[in-house]
């Protein structure tokens, strides 16, 4: 018997006994000696081992890393802690390619006490390294943090002129010009000492930190004092101040217990990208909101994700920063070290842990809607963007081995319930950008499978390549039929044996000269026909973005029409019931929730809406499952040409 081919090696791989079970960092570096990747590990072994496991067992993107690789090394240390901690600082070190990289969304304005200074002062800036200073923020416009400053410095006159204008002032014996408009209050306005000026500094800090009831009970006291002993200009200015604090403390809203200081995280991700919503609350208030985008070369997703998440949010945090309590989406395997770190940190201790319910779980939900939508955001932007819209198109010329780049683009998908209901969707973009009035939807009666589906599909869009043009007529232009334009590229959602069933359409329509292409969603891997491995593209390239911006309209407008089908199905047959109008089939669909739980339900749960007696209940849980029974004789029957909808 002929012995088994042997599964390629990596030459660098260290024997399993050289690798020690110890806590530690390891490093892949490449033949240059540049470090392409930073990991930690509780077992540096285990951890080791499974990326010299067979190579076509690995991630595709994990594969190209250790391939690319030359050598790995490693640094036992005593502790998880310290595991983390040098992690951090070699990824910061190095930054190597295949970790996770930042990238703010913007560079947000911060409200900034300069402590360090003899007379602090407050600005605006987006500089978070000012000696000495404390950052409120960061503010999502720079407006806010100018609104926020002129209310404030109602209540805590303190100085907000320039260090030139201060010196000139101090020096001359005449107040700074915003002195004299009121609208600096440092020493330098000369109505106050340094030392007054400083205590008036701390209050503004300790109401910024979430000190508000403090503030507002003192004011309030003051207030009632100077009306009792009839001083009531005191009265009214204290009034005054306290409008201002209220002013200040509508604009963000409690959101959690007035004592509660924490940081939640809302994370959206991808295979290719994450982003993340870091919500910072003080005194139960949000006082900031920061967003970033992480775009993944590596598998990392979950709890590694969030790891890597909070070490950027805290790595270079000053200890004032670190809050009792941080909320995130799902908690990382080495929860516990993380708190320990940030303890060390801190000075005192933290809890990092998931938002179970009730208030902190809203938050949570709209931290992670946020995301959402920013993820959304950044994949738009990304392909709507002329620069990178025609690097796409280069890319994927150059990578698919195109003649020319694919100015128009068709994406089709199928979609099912359980095998029924089966739908298709096509997606047109041309020069990378979606042409929405030339979406079309299909339905398909019968099919085997998606790749059945697809070959359907397929011919039926290829044949309208053939037809012939509209004859002319005198006066008017002539018109092309719809579909009469080819496309340059063909995509389907998913991957070799999607692609071989398009490839079959193509050939049995004469329209091999249209190039094919199929991405498949769990690797992100993009497969030809004919082909044995797939092409894989670098995760940040502008052409994958493309191509699953494709997908995923491909994917959204084929779920959208088959709900469509499904609730446009129930409602027919529920209108054919005497005694069941408009209202009360909107009235049922809105009790049970969707159509398939209303199909699912007996006649006594009928009975429970309002206005449905027993006898229309039973009539109206026998017409659905007349429905089903039909539906179901149906399958089998000869295709009808295919119905076309216009997006």
């Amino acid at each position: 018997m002929a012995a088994a081919p042997s599964r390629p090696q990596l030459p660098y791989r260290p024997r399993a006994g050289e690798i020690p079970t110890n806590p530690g960092v390891y490093r892949f570096r490449d033949a240059s000696g540049r470090v392409l990747y930073v990991g930690k590990a509780k077992n540096l072994r285990s951890r080791l081992s499974n990326y010299f496991a067979p190579l076509h067992t690995l991630h595709e993107r994990t594969r190209r890393m250790v391939t690319t690789a030359t050598s790995v090394e490693w640094t036992v240390v005593g502790s998880d802690v310290e595991a983390l901690q040098l992690e951090y600082m070699w990824i910061k070190e190095f930054d190597p390619p295949f970790n996770v990289r930042y990238r703010d969304d913007k560079s947000y304005p911060f409200m900034a006490i300069t402590l360090g200074d003899e007379a602090p002062r407050v600005v605006v800036t987006r500089n978070r390294r000012i000696s000495g200073a404390k950052y409120f923020g960061p503010y999502p416009k720079i407006w806010a943090v100018h609104d926020t400053i002129d209310l404030m410095i109602k209540v805590f006159p303190i100085r907000t002129c320039s260090d030139s204008s201060y010196r000139k002032a101090m020096q001359t014996g005449r107040p700074c010009f915003p002195g004299q408009i009121g609208k600096c209050g440092g020493p330098c306005s000369m109505k106050v000492t340094i030392d007054e000026h400083r205590a008036i500094v701390d209050d503004f800090v300790a109401f910024m930190s979430g000190g508000d009831q403090r503030f507002r009970t003192q004011l309030s006291a003051r207030m009632r004092e100077a009306s009792a002993a009839m001083d009531y200009e005191s009265a009214a200015s204290y009034r005054d101040k306290l409008a201002a604090v209220d002013a200040v403390l509508s604009r963000s809203a409690l959101v959690l217990g007035e004592d509660v200081d924490a940081d939640l995280f809302g994370i959206a991700e991808d295979e290719l990208a994450a982003t993340v919503q870091h919500f910072v609350i003080r005194g139960g208030r949000i006082r900031g909101v920061r967003a970033s985008t992480i775009e993944k070369e590596l598998d990392i997703e979950g709890g590694d994700l969030v790891d890597q998440v909070l070490q950027r949010a805290y790595g270079d945090a000053p200890a004032a920063d670190i809050p009792r309590r941080v909320f995130v989406p799902t908690l990382p395997s080495d929860a516990t070290e993380l708190e320990e770190w940030l303890r060390d940190k801190r000075g005192r201790p933290v809890t990092v842990q998931t938002a179970q319910r009730g208030r902190k779980a809203d938050l949570q939900r709209t931290a992670n809607l946020n995301a959402q939508q920013s993820l959304m955001l950044h994949k738009t932007r990304r392909t709507s963007d002329y620069i990178a819209r025609s690097q796409a198109l280069t890319d994927l010329q150059e990578a698919l081995g195109l003649a020319v780049a694919p100015l128009r683009i068709e994406c089709f998908d199928v979609s099912h319930l359980s095998g029924s209901n089966v739908v298709a969707s096509m997606v047109v973009f041309e020069d990378g950008l979606p042409r929405k009035d030339q979406y079309r939807s299909f339905s398909i009666a019968e099919t085997t499978d998606d790749t059945d589906s697809l070959h359907q599909v397929l011919t039926r869009r290829l044949a309208y390549l053939d037809r012939p043009e509209e004859p002319e007529i005198e006066g008017a232009p002539r018109k092309r039929p719809r579909f009469a334009y080819p496309p340059q590229l063909l995509v389907v959602d998913g991957g070799r044996p999607q692609v071989e069933a398009a490839a079959r359409a193509l050939a049995d329509s004469g329209h091999e000269e249209i190039a094919l292409c199929g991405i498949a969603k769990r690797l992100e891997e993009v497969w030809l026909p004919g082909d044995e491995y797939p092409v894989i593209l670098p995760r940040t390239s502008e052409a994958l973005y493309l191509l699953q911006r494709l997908r995923d309209e491909a994917h959204r407008f084929a779920i959208t029409h088959q709900r469509s089908r499904r609730r446009k199905d129930i409602q027919s047959v529920l209108a054919e019931i005497p005694g069941l109008g408009a209202e009360r089939i909107r009235v049922l669909l809105r009790h049970f929730g969707s159509v398939a739980a209303l199909k699912r339900a007996s006649a006594d749960e009928i009975t429970e809406v309002k206005g449905i007696g027993p006898k229309l209940a039973a009539t109206i849980q026998s017409r659905l499952q007349d429905a089903a029974e039909v539906s179901a004789a149906v399958e089998g029957a000869s295709v009808p040409p295919l119905a076309e909808s216009v997006g």
